[in-house]
């Protein structure tokens, strides 16, 4: 691959965000993150006492995770984080890695080019990429309930209906794929790479 990128695999809880992330880093060979992992205690007791999360509850998650991608790309690596990403203020903080990125190398002489720049929403230049898991609430309410039987995740079924609700795409957002959850894991992964030519 020509250039560090950090593809986040994004969508509402049971779209499969962590199983095609996890697929995806292998075949990149690439580190894979899972943004569940980076929410403090008192948010996953939220969301397993079927709380919604609020906006102050997600800011300091949202920047721990944007400075991860930060020091991933500072490394000169590709990075796969499988996040909900649900609005795009949200996805303006991932973003910013994006130009935290770009600053650090202009500023320390790693470009030729001094008129390189980064712009949100303009995936030609970002190396910050989006990849939405788009389903059906019926198939991400199906995979929930399945879950919540095991007791593999903290995120109940009750609170999909505020997270489908909370989903925004707006219509500049042009670095967000859109990918169909339905598919094979290991298709979606293929479709990901071929869409994005890595």
């Amino acid at each position: 691959m020509g250039r560090c990128l950090a593809i986040i695999i994004m969508g509402v809880s049971g779209a499969g965000k962590s199983t095609v992330g996890e697929l995806l880093a292998a075949a990149l060979c690439c580190p894979f993150y899972d943004a569940d992992s980076y929410h403090s205690e008192e948010n996953k007791e939220k969301m397993r006492s079927g709380v919604p999360l609020t906006d102050e509850d997600r800011m300091p998650w949202l920047t721990r995770l944007r400075d991860l991608l930060v020091d991933q790309l500072l490394k000169g690596t590709c990075v796969v984080l499988a996040c909900s990403a649900l609005c795009p203020k949200y996805r303006d903080i991932l973003r910013s890695a994006g130009s935290q990125f770009t600053s650090h190398r202009l500023k320390n002489g790693m470009y030729n080019n001094l008129t390189t720049t980064v712009q949100a929403g303009d995936s030609s230049c970002s190396p910050i990429v989006f990849v939405h898991l788009k389903a059906t609430a019926q198939l991400l309410a199906t995979r929930l309930m399945a879950r919540e039987k095991t007791g593999t995740h903290f995120m109940p079924a009750a609170l999909l209906q505020s997270q489908i609700d909370s989903l925004e795409i707006g219509s500049s957002e042009t670095d967000i794929l859109e990918i169909d959850a339905s598919l094979a894991p290991a298709t979606i992964v293929l479709n990901i790479q071929a869409q994005l030519s890595i």
